[in-house]
């Protein structure tokens, strides 16, 4: 899109700004024996000028589009190169981090159901010892 953008722009200002002019001098001798000279100047515009000068012209701007082009499609495929690599690091590092949490609540289920043993068997031992004295 960017090269057809450009591309317009640089024909249109070859069209444009393309003049070609001309002069002409003529010596006209007179029966007299005067001379008289005449200069004339031819100017066109536009599309009577020489066609293969604006093609040269032509294509010397789509080679430095092209050229232009190339350098945008090569950064742009570095930035999502580097993008890419980004994702890919961080999908790892939260990969990681979850391993982490995962193992870190394992660790903390163990001991709170360590805890929770240890307990249930000191209520279960007073309990006992309740019982005994009660029966005394």
């Amino acid at each position: 899109m960017k090269k057809s953008i450009l591309s317009a722009v640089m024909v249109a200002t070859l069209v444009v700004s393309c003049t070609k002019s001309s002069s002409k001098t003529e010596k006209i001798e007179n029966p007299d024996g005067s001379v008289t000279i005449t200069t004339t100047t031819e100017s066109q515009t536009g599309i009577d000028v020489d066609t293969a000068k604006i093609n040269q012209a032509k294509e010397k701007a789509q080679t430095k589009i092209d050229a232009a082009g190339e350098k945008i499609d090569k950064a742009a495929d570095d930035a999502k190169s580097k993008i890419d690599a980004t994702a890919d690091k961080t999908k790892e590092d939260l990969h990681k981090a979850g391993q982490d949490i995962k193992t870190e609540a394992n660790k903390v289920g163990k001991d709170v159901k360590t805890a929770a043993a240890k307990g249930a068997s000191k209520v279960e031992e007073g309990a006992k010892k309740l019982k005994e004295d009660l029966s005394k």
